[in-house]
Formats: C-alpha cells, sequence, structure tokens
C-alpha cells in the first residue's frame, strides 16, 4: 500500500520518527489504524451502555431488568 501525503504532512511524520516517537512512517500509520479502531470499538461500547439505560427507563417487568444486568455484565468483561 502505497499513500501520498502533502509537503506539512510528511514532515510531521519525519519529526515524530526524528523524536523517537516512531520507527518508521510505517510504524507511525500503523499507530494511527490501532487508535483509530481502538475509538471506534469504544464508540460502539457508549451506544450500547446508552441503549441499555434507555431501555431500563422504559422496561416495565423485573425480567427485562435481569436481561440488561446481563448483557451490562458481558459489555464490562469485553472492555476490561
Amino acid at each position: 500500500m502505497n499513500i501520498s501525503l502533502p509537503d506539512p504532512m510528511r514532515d510531521w511524520v519525519q519529526r515524530r520518527i526524528d523524536d523517537g516517537h516512531y520507527a518508521s512512517a510505517s510504524d507511525y500509520v500503523r499507530d494511527l489504524i490501532r487508535h483509530d479502531q481502538e475509538q471506534a470499538r469504544r464508540l460502539s461500547v457508549e451506544d450500547i451502555r446508552r441503549s441499555i439505560a434507555e431501555s431500563r427507563e422504559s422496561a416495565a417487568t423485573s425480567s427485562a431488568d435481569a436481561v440488561f444486568d446481563r448483557l451490562e455484565a458481558r459489555l464490562k468483561a469485553m472492555v476490561e
């Protein structure tokens, strides 16, 4: 895979490498991708938590609470 960057971005990446933050431009890009993946996962977890909270507020039966408790426990186990 090849990418093209404008000079200011290329200079930025090179400075990060020169400062010792990254071993190469590829290392820098891999780190950006990892951070993006983590952020996407975190956002989906937050969406699930919000959905659970909203559903709890509208749930009328205690059996629904038990289901949400189990879902929340699974969610916590996934992110820890």
